[in-house]
């Protein structure tokens, strides 16, 4: 056990953590768990069962004002104004040159938006959004007075239903509604980053550790536990999603990260959208892509990826799958790359092929996701 980096920021679950025996580490300027029993324990917790994690490290900011839409469909790639009350989106910020500001959630609430960016990007965006607001919107970053806890794995419903009042089944993917957990005024959103059925649950800071430890104390009988920043990231790997810093980055557009699903170039003028236009009619240099290894390994970030021998690209993650028991990763291949593909990993290439994401198709956002839209179609 240790206390962790004794000038990093601490959440206000830092004194629960250490008690549980977490290994601390400085994450973006937070002391953050990053292992309690095991990343591929936890891993596999949230997989099967259920899993908690602090993610209060996230940034928060409030957008209001007459003009908040109007700012927010200007800042944004995605299409704001599509986003109904009560509802989540996914989306980014562009730089002119359409290289990412960051990705980011936005909610849209009857008089105001809630937006929460990536820890390491939270000073930066705030001035990048203030520099572009319009008329009367206004930004307030709320991350001080947030604390954010995630409940995902597939017991994550039947869980937090035990200390709340809300009806959880009526909460739909990427939906949000506030009502008490633990009875503490709450924002509970089925959203979350691990490819798993789940919520996450905004409170006061105060509040944090009385809900972390009546989750963990309901919980007991189906073997819940805390998992770190390590299982949080093999998660988000095994589905493909993006990781900023690594992933995506100023350097790298929507066109060349697979984002364009969330990029509507039709929606108007936004920041970035000409330069993203402009390299959809070009045509990319190197797409990201994801690949397994055929042989035992661990690719990580920096190593070169290699097409017919010849230098392809660079992994930007990698791990091993505890899911899948393999080594997993994904980097950016030029698009004139053809063949097979190698990892070297230390001095030896590997041989890997390229595989379509997600990599793990199991969770229970998945089947969450076709029933929903199995519902709406049916008239439900």
């Amino acid at each position: 056990m240790t206390s962790g980096p004794a000038r990093a920021r601490r959440t206000p679950l830092y004194d629960e953590h250490v008690a549980a025996g977490a290994k601390m580490v400085d994450f973006s300027g937070w002391a953050m768990p990053l292992y309690y029993d095991g990343i591929v324990a936890e891993h596999l917790r949230v997989r099967r069962a259920v899993g908690l994690l602090d993610v209060s490290h996230m940034g928060e900011f409030l957008v209001t004002g007459g003009d908040a839409l109007r700012s927010l469909e200007l800042l944004t790639v995605n299409r704001v104004g599509a986003l109904s009350e009560g509802r989540v989106q996914y989306t980014a910020m562009c730089y002119d040159d359409g290289g990412f500001v960051d990705d980011l959630l936005i909610y849209r609430f009857p008089d105001r938006f809630m937006l929460v960016v990536n820890a390491a990007n939270r000073e930066k965006d705030l001035e990048w959004i203030r520099e572009h607001l319009v008329g009367d919107a206004a930004v307030t970053d709320v991350t001080e007075e947030t604390a954010l806890i995630a409940v995902q794995g597939p017991s994550a419903e039947p869980l937090l239903q035990k200390v709340t009042s809300g009806d959880l089944s009526r909460l739909r993917y990427y939906a949000f509604d506030e009502f008490p957990v633990a009875g503490r005024e709450a924002l509970v959103s089925r959203t979350g980053y691990t490819g798993e059925d789940g919520f996450e649950i905004y409170v006061d800071p105060g509040d944090a550790p009385a809900i972390w430890n009546a989750l963990l104390e309901e919980g007991r009988e189906i073997g819940v536990a805390p998992a770190g920043l390590g299982a949080r990231d093999t998660l988000r790997l095994e589905m493909g999603y993006c990781l900023y810093g690594n992933d995506i980055d100023e350097t790298r557009t929507p066109v060349e990260a697979g984002l364009m699903w969330i990029t509507k170039l039709d929606k108007g003028k936004f920041v970035g959208r000409e330069a993203i236009a402009r390299r959809v009619e070009e045509g990319p240099r190197e797409r990201l892509a994801g690949f397994v290894l055929s042989e035992r390994g661990i690719p990580r970030a920096g190593q070169r990826i290699l097409a017919g021998g010849s230098a392809a690209g660079e992994v930007t993650s990698g791990t091993f799958s505890p899911s899948l028991e393999r080594g997993i990763g994904m980097g950016y291949v030029s698009v004139e790359a053809s063949g097979g593909l190698e990892i070297e990993i230390r001095g030896r290439p590997v041989a890997a092929s390229r595989v379509r994401l997600p990599f793990y198709r199991g969770g229970t956002v998945r089947r969450k996701v076709v029933r929903e839209r199995s519902n709406s179609e049916a008239g439900a």
